[in-house]
């Protein structure tokens, strides 16, 4: 963020773009918008992309200009003081970094989430040992505190799962992500059994892609697709680096993530035999 705050929580994001279809439904331009305002144009575009905290003066302002009846605009104003709360990952601000703290919130409201993952177990399927494992190594100079924090923020997301109103998870796991040494052969044995037992709950899938399969369209790397009941939201897909993200929401962008997921899960292994798989390889440790 150029500004240096926190990432926009889903319901900035929400708000936004209502603010859009708002100006767009009263017929004025970004121009009239920020004239309303006194500020620049820019500033109008970044309230309607999250890209700025919205301002509940500035928000109130706009809506009075665009025709909008009082009552809806407390109702408005309501939201918009509830969306700028700060989400509960805002605790653990010190070891997460803001593009990925906009991770953690489409995350937190995500109504399916569909993950690739070519290197390392998916963060909501790790156990504590493992993650812990692939942290250290990941954050080789962290004192044993910052290693807790971060480990207790990655313990802390798989809390959704837990939930009445669970996303659906669907992760599609290279073959090697299995194979490969985290921590120690009791570690991987633990994990191991915490994707049994993970694949067998209702709202969540977990296919392997077997050596043998061959190539497939997503070699290039992770990534995740969140998809939203909110209408507002499109889907949008999530890819990182070693020193940040990209997140995609442009339909043509997001359409090639979603079809190399729909042919590499005809290519992965049933999920029926995920199990099966699981325990042949734990075998092995």
């Amino acid at each position: 963020m150029a500004d240096g705050r926190t990432a926009p929580t889903v319901g900035q994001m929400v708000l936004g773009l209502r603010l859009r279809d708002l100006r767009e439904a009263a017929g004025y331009s970004f121009a009239e918008a920020a004239g309303a305002l006194s500020v620049n144009t820019t500033t109008v575009r970044r309230m309607e992309k999250a890209e700025v905290g919205l301002k509940p003066p500035y928000v109130e302002k706009l809506l009075k200009t665009y025709g909008i009846p009082e009552n809806e605009i407390t109702a408005f104003l309501e939201l918009v003081d509830e969306a700028n709360r700060p989400g509960w990952w805002h605790g653990f601000r010190d070891v997460l970094p803001s593009w990925f703290s906009l991770y953690v919130s489409l995350e937190g409201e995500a109504s399916l989430i569909r993950a690739y993952e070519p290197h390392c177990v998916h963060g909501l399927l790790q156990t504590e040992e493992y993650a812990r494992a692939l942290l250290r190594t990941g954050f080789p100079n962290a004192s044993d505190e910052e290693l807790g924090r971060r480990v207790a923020l990655r313990m802390e997301r798989q809390e959704l799962l837990r939930r009445e109103d669970a996303p659906r998870l669907w992760v599609l796991l290279e073959e090697q992500v299995l194979r490969r040494h985290v921590g120690g052969p009791h570690v991987m044995r633990a994990q191991l059994d915490r994707l049994t037992e993970a694949a067998a709950l209702p709202h969540v899938t977990v296919q392997i892609i077997p050596y043998a399969s061959g190539p497939h369209p997503a070699m290039f790397g992770p990534f995740q697709l969140f998809r939203f009941e909110i209408p507002e939201l499109p889907d949008i897909v999530y890819t990182e680096s070693l020193s940040g993200a990209v997140y995609h929401d442009e339909r043509r962008d997001t359409a090639v993530f979603l079809e190399a997921l729909d042919r590499m899960g005809a290519q992965a292994a049933p999920a029926q035999r995920t199990e099966a798989l699981l325990g042949e390889i734990r075998k092995e440790f």
